[in-house]
């Protein structure tokens, strides 16, 4: 059954993003390759997005990645219009994060980022990427993730976005959130996250520059998750660009 949310996103609260200390994520994702926020959705927002996977009416697209090979779980990309509260999320976290990939694109003399994320929108547009990126994922135990990055285009603006919609060790248990940062010959390096509930993660899409002994250079990133042992893993995941 499909609902109908009446919530606009003027109504959608998330006092936290205010909180946000922009300077020291942007610090973490320099030095750390990721940047783990204080919870920024609350718990019945958490479960507002469980339960909307569900809907059938509220999603473009489902994905089984055991049939595609790409980990064992599903997720769904939303369908437009967004629910009120990732479109709340997209434009609210996008013109911080534009000045970041803003500096980024500066290091490594690549093209700049609109400041507003409609604007964002309409750059996709022009070069055929019309369909919203959003999604939800769902993972039940022995669920994951293999190591990819969410391209879907052309166009691919640096940084996205997770939200933990579970607690961890309370509804499911391993699932951690893997990063890996493909280093020019040198070895890979792995991190992993374990955010909580409503808390977020920020990292890049395809790469990031790091300062090495000769200046910056580009360092690929690729983004998995760990099995899941027991229970249900739900997240969000705010993709900014739109996909082909």
């Amino acid at each position: 059954m499909t609902r109908t949310v009446e919530t606009t996103t003027d109504q959608v609260e998330l006092p936290a993003l205010d909180a946000l200390d922009w300077e020291d994520i942007a610090a973490r994702l320099d030095t750390e390759g990721f940047a783990m926020t204080a919870p920024l959705l609350s718990p019945e927002q958490c479960r507002e997005m469980i339960e909307v996977f569900d809907d059938d009416g509220a999603f473009r697209s489902t994905i089984d990645m055991a049939r595609l090979s790409f980990g064992e779980g599903r997720y769904r990309y939303f369908a437009d219009p967004l629910p009120p509260l990732v479109t709340a999320l997209r434009t609210r976290l996008y013109p911080p994060l534009a000045a970041l990939a803003n500096r980024w694109a500066g290091i490594l003399d690549e093209p700049t980022w609109p400041v507003e994320h409609a604007d964002l929108v309409e750059r996709c547009a022009e070069v055929g990427q019309h369909r919203p990126t959003p999604l939800v994922l769902r993972y039940g135990p022995t669920g994951y993730n293999c190591l990819h990055q969410d391209v879907y285009g052309d166009l691919t603006f640096p940084l996205q976005v997770l939200f933990m919609l579970n607690t961890p060790d309370v509804d499911f248990t391993g699932g951690e959130s893997v990063f890996v940062e493909q280093r020019p010959r040198q070895q890979s390096r792995p991190m992993v996250a374990r955010p909580g509930l409503g808390q977020a993660v920020i990292f890049p899409v395809r790469h990031r520059p790091k300062r090495g002994t000769r200046g910056y250079h580009r360092v690929q990133m690729r983004h998995g998750v760990s099995a899941v042992r027991s229970g249900d893993r739900h997240v969000l995941g705010v993709i900014f660009h739109n996909a082909r």
